[in-house]
């Protein structure tokens, strides 16, 4: 019996998106950045995107899985001020208060 592991990353952010292309080899994000980030998924690692804003890494050894993951969130990480950016589905940003206006 082989237990399945998934880790599922949120993408948010005004035109942010990811896709899987080639069977769940290969994995784009649009960032915000003038080109795509393009990431090729080791071979334990499957890939899918449920919506263009909803990453999902599945595979057999837990590992690589969440290596593969915080591979993926470690090229926009969540940020404090407006929480843009790949965050996993269960983790909470704490929001930081901007400057104050007078």
């Amino acid at each position: 019996m082989e237990a399945q592991f998934f880790r599922f990353l949120k993408i948010v952010g005004v035109g942010f998106k990811a896709r899987a292309e080639s069977e769940g080899r290969l994995l784009f994000l649009k960032l915000g950045y003038s080109h795509e980030v393009e990431l090729a998924v080791p071979p334990a690692v499957r890939v899918f995107c449920f919506k263009p804003n909803v990453i999902c890494c599945t595979g057999i050894d837990k590992q690589r899985v969440h290596q593969f993951a915080a591979a993926v969130r470690s090229c926009k990480p969540p940020e404090v001020y407006k929480g843009k950016g790949i965050m996993y589905v269960d983790e909470v940003i704490k929001k930081k208060q901007g400057k104050k206006s007078k």
